[in-house]
Parts: C-alpha cells; structure tokens; sequence
C-alpha cells in the first residue's frame, strides 16, 4: 500500500470495484429507553440508514427491561448497539460481563449490528464462542483520542482488529492537523482494494473533512448527529448537512473535491453556497471547509487532481500567493489570492477575485443612492480610505485605484499601512489619526479588518463623529450583516454596502473558475437569498 503522507498516491477510482454506497448512521444518545426508541425514528424521517443506540448513554439502564422498548420491532432503521465503557471515551464504568451480556442480548433481540471495542474483542469473542446470530455484524473498534498514528502503523491496526473475527473495521483517530486525514484515506483505499469493510473517521475539526469525503474512499459508514447539540464525537456534522449540503449520497470516487481553506472557518457558508451551486447545474463535485494550520504543507499532501480548487480566506490569502505554480497578473500586483484552481497537470493557478467583488458592490450602491455620470466610474476621483492592510485591504485598494479613485490606508499598525501605501502610492494612516481625517466632504470608507465581527458586534474601526465626513461606507465583515459601523454610518445619512454583497460577487468568480462554466446570475442569487439568516455565521473574506 502506498506509504507516503500525499494523497496524490491514493487513487480512489482505481479501487472502486462495484461498492456499495456509505451508509449514514445517527447516534441516538436519549438518557432514557422511549427517548432512544423515539431518536431512532427521527433518524429514520431525516433519511438515515443506521441509527447507533449508545447504551452507555442511558441512565439507570437495564438491559433486559429496557433492550426491547429499544429494539422493538418494527424498527424504522437497522440498529447499531453500541456500549461504550469510560476507557475508551464512553460513559459506561462497570464491570465487563454485564456489558457483554447487554450486547449479546441485542444480537439475540435482533440487533443488525453490535460495536465491541479492540481492547475488550479476545474476551467478547470467547464469551460468544460463534453464537452470533448470521443477520448481525460484528464491528471491532478503536478509538484514539491523542494523534492519528502512521499510516504504517494504521495497516497494522486494521491487521489486528481482522484478525479478531470482526465482520467490520472501525478506527476513529484525532487530528492535531489537516494533513492527518490523508493517511485515513490511504487506509480506506486500501481497505477498499482488499474488500475488508471499514469504518475510518479522524476526530475534532481538523478531521472533518473525514466525515464527508470518506465515501469517495469506500468507508462502509459516517456518522452524522440527529441536530445539533447531540453529537457524540468532537465536530461531527448532523446528519441532515451531510444528506443535504454535502450531498452525501452523490459523492463518489470521481467526485471532485473543493474548499474553503482558513482559520477559522467552521461557520462559512461557502459549502452551503457552492454545493448548491454545484447541484444546480449537475456537476459532480464536493465542497468543504478546510481548517489549516500550515498552507504549503495542505497543498503538498492534497496534491492529487481530485482535490480540484480552493477559496482562500484569513489567514492564507498572501500565502497563497506563494504557494501557487502560477498567479494571475491581477493577484500578484494585488499582493494576495483568494481562488487556486488545479490544473489536470497538477499545477495551482491563483486568481483574486475579491477586487472585483468588492469595487463592483461599492460602484452600484452608489449608483443606486446617487446620480452618477453612467460613462465613468462613480469612484472616479474620489478619495477612499481602505481600513486594512492584509489581503482583502490589498484587493479593495488596487481595485479604487484601477478605478480612478485616491487611495489612503489607515490601519492599527501604522508600518503595515505603510507597506501597502507605498505599493499604490498613496498616504498611510494609523486608526488614530483616521478618528481625526477629513479634508474634505464625500470621502468613502471600507473596512477590510475583522473589526466588529461576530462575536465582537459591539466594536467598530471608527466613531460615529468621524463618520460623518463619509458619503459612502462599505464593511467586508457581513456577520453580523448590519455591522455597528454600517448602522452608524446610514444614521449619519451614507449610503452603506454589506459584505455579503461582496461575499456573493467574488464567489460567482469562484464558480465559474471551478467549474469552467458561466454563472447563471439569477439563479445564483436565488441560493445566496437563504444565506441571509441570523443563524447562520460567516467568516470574514
């Protein structure tokens, strides 16, 4: 099997012999029996396939009392029994014997499927001494809360936990970075090409993309909780994401895998509007949210053609630039990518299309406030002060200037403002002396700093009095999407433009560099219309 860290070695397409389909299975975690029995029916009308009874959640649980509320038949879904004892992450501290005979006595009630852990398996087994029933499989586990092991070393695991008897192989690791999850992959392919059933996940938020892209790999199930608040594993999706946004069903080993690469980014609505997007007009593709520590060492080991494209956010986008095999002429005078697109030779082409994002929302809510001259831009001479000076301040600076416009930078540290002021030959400022900034009347101002952003909605990069010398007032921070400094500033009578507006112009770039195809405006917007929901958090760009 393949040994490197890349996942350009594994090749899921060569191991996909007629599979049959990852299944979807939702743990019912109730404290009591009629809870649990009801959980398992609310799995089933979200469109699971397994429902996993985890009996150590149960209080005061009797098994022969309350195993048949539980299993009783007809059950919606197959079940999945699970006891998990306290060493291996579970809730149970008893004794051995009472615990395997719980899970002896739902195989005997008809249980499809019974999780024994790796540790406990030699003992469970010569209690069972081959009495398992022929409809139930036998899942042997291990579960490891520190560090995904080598891939090597995860060889040998799956080799152990065979040699057990188990009818399927369930390892659960935890990632300390991304770039772990590659050599669960490694393991499901080669699982996959051996024909030996398994489960393999990767833990916490940096293994998430385990969880949704393990079908393109062959994993015989994922688990996804039945709402949010019930997980019972670190960042597991629920289940309705991983049927609905993620498209679980569809994905497969020629699905195409995209991403938003950031930190953070667990609350990007990027995969809700990309995965719609890409159901919409039938291509097969995948997005996720990828958290990443370390941009060069994520592009080298996601190398393979697979992994298709990426939207770049904080704190990558300059990075980016230098990650990528080549750069657009636009991105690399503006200093900062925010869209790598791989080409089928491998190589990462970077392009920005945050500028045209951002000035294109700024220039039409000013034509739509203002009477403007429709043969030039409505920037045209006007001086405009970008607050900020990483990657999204250096997009929206160079896009005023192609615009016409005088370009000043303030920003908290004052050389950083400097550095970007020198490239677009303009004055720098630091947010002190902007508090006191106002040659002359009708300025613009946009914020590119994260000030301001959810959970921080009291703060703002300017007062209210400063304010008053602007016309126009633009904030990239869209959660929440009336920030306190576009409230303040439409209260001092400017006209104000949301992030989100920009949020939604450079992903129909994104788009259409992802997938080769014009962007249907109309539809487009009709998608981005159900992301805006107090409810649903977004990143800064």
């Amino acid at each position: 099997m393949a040994t490197a860290m890349s996942v350009s070695a594994v090749s899921p397409a060569a191991a996909a012999v007629a599979r049959p389909r990852t299944l979807v299975c939702v743990p019912a975690t109730a404290r009591a029996p009629r809870e649990m029995a009801a959980e398992l029916a609310a799995a089933a009308a979200l469109g699971a396939d397994v429902a996993e009874l985890r009996l150590d959640c149960l209080a005061g649980f009797a098994p022969r009392r309350d195993l048949p509320v539980i299993l009783a038949e007809p059950r919606p879904l197959p079940a999945l029994v699970t006891y998990r004892p306290k060493w291996e992450g579970g809730e149970y501290e008893g004794d051995e014997e009472p615990r395997f005979e719980a899970l002896m006595l739902a195989m005997e009630l008809g249980a499809e499927y019974v999780d024994i852990e790796l540790k406990a398996a030699e003992k469970f087994m010569r209690l069972l001494a081959g009495k398992k029933p022929e409809n139930c499989k036998l899942i042997v586990s291990s579960h490891n809360y520190e560090n995904t092991p080598s891939a090597e070393e995860l060889a040998d695991l799956v080799a152990q936990i065979q040699a057990t008897g188990a009818d399927i192989v369930k390892i659960a690791t935890t990632a300390t970075e991304i770039v772990d999850v590659a050599r669960m992959f490694q393991i499901l392919v080669h699982c996959q090409e051996k024909q030996v059933p398994i489960i393999g996940l990767v833990m916490n938020e940096r293994g998430f993309i385990s969880r949704v892209l393990c079908p393109k790999y062959g994993a015989y199930l994922t688990f996804g909780s039945l709402e949010k608040g019930k997980e019972s594993s670190p960042a597991q999706p629920t289940a309705a994401d991983l049927i609905n946004l993620y498209n679980i069903r569809q994905i497969g080993p020629d699905t195409k895998v995209f991403g938003i690469i950031g930190n953070p980014v667990g609350h990007s609505k990027s995969p809700i509007l990309h995965n719609e997007a890409f159901r919409s007009v039938g291509f097969n593709a995948v997005y996720v949210p990828f958290l990443v520590d370390d941009l060069a060492k994520f592009l080298n080991t996601y190398s393979s053609p697979d992994f298709a494209g990426f939207s770049c956010t904080i704190p990558h986008k300059e990075a980016a630039v230098r990650c990528c095999d080549e750069v657009d002429p636009i991105a690399r005078d503006i200093g900062a990518v925010n869209t790598m697109v791989r080409r089928p030779d491998g190589k990462l082409v970077g392009y920005n299309t945050d500028y045209v994002g951002a000035i294109s929302a700024i220039e039409d809510g000013i034509r739509a406030s203002q009477q403007t001259d429709p043969t030039t831009s409505p920037l045209a001479g006007r001086l405009f002060i970008v607050i900020g000076a990483g990657g999204a301040g250096k997009a929206l600076a160079y896009g005023a200037k192609e615009k016409g416009a005088r370009v000043v930078i303030a920003n908290r540290t004052f050389a950083r403002a400097q550095e970007l002021a020198n490239l677009i030959g303009g004055p720098a400022l630091t947010l002190a002396d902007l508090e006191n900034y106002h040659p002359e009347e009708g300025m613009i101002l946009a914020n590119t700093t994260a000030i301001g952003m959810h959970p921080n909605v009291n703060e703002t990069p300017l007062s209210k009095q400063a304010l008053k010398s602007y016309a126009v007032v633009f904030d990239a921070v869209y959660t929440p999407k009336e920030t306190r400094l576009l409230r303040e500033a439409a209260e001092c009578g400017a006209t104000v433009v949301s992030g989100l507006e920009m949020f939604i112009r450079q992903a129909m770039g994104q788009f259409e560099h992802f997938t080769g195809m014009p962007v249907d405006n109309e539809n487009f917007r009709a998608i981005t219309s159900s992301l805006d929901s107090p409810n649903t958090m977004m990143p800064r760009l």
